[in-house]
């Protein structure tokens, strides 16, 4: 029984934390039955029912695998969900890119013919130094 209380301690301990961490790290509004410090407040307090409560209660509730809820993991028959497999959305990307690098380009193009633009007003300036 001495060798048990410290394992149970420490078991009790890492429940806490994991709980603590858990509930601070969710968003708040995923957050159910109650605010985020009463959350808190119920961990800390009241070991190792409130982790528990915590982990049964409180914790946001994960989507099942396969619902049609769920539309990164449900497929419909004849529909496809990676957008790699989606010729409408590789297109889209792939004219955004191309309005991206002429945009680019314009935007070089004028810069070169600012850049031509001064050193030919410089060279057509007579010279302060020869003066």
């Amino acid at each position: 029984m001495g060798r048990l209380f410290p394992l149970l301690a420490l078991a009790d301990l890492a429940l806490i934390v994991v709980a603590l961490i858990d509930c601070l790290s969710v968003e708040e509004f995923q957050i159910r039955a109650l605010p985020r410090v009463v959350w808190v407040f119920l961990i800390l307090l009241f070991s190792p029912v409130g982790p528990i409560a915590w982990f049964v209660a409180g914790r946001p509730e994960r989507a099942t695998a396969g619902t049609p809820d769920d539309p990164v993991l449900y497929s419909a028959p004849g529909r496809s969900t990676a957008p790699d497999d989606d010729p409408e959305f590789l297109g889209r990307i792939a004219a955004r890119k191309r309005q991206e690098d002429e945009e680019m380009l314009r935007l070089w193009e004028a810069d070169l013919r600012k850049r031509e633009e001064e050193l030919r007003k410089r060279e057509q300036r007579p010279e302060d130094d020869d003066v």
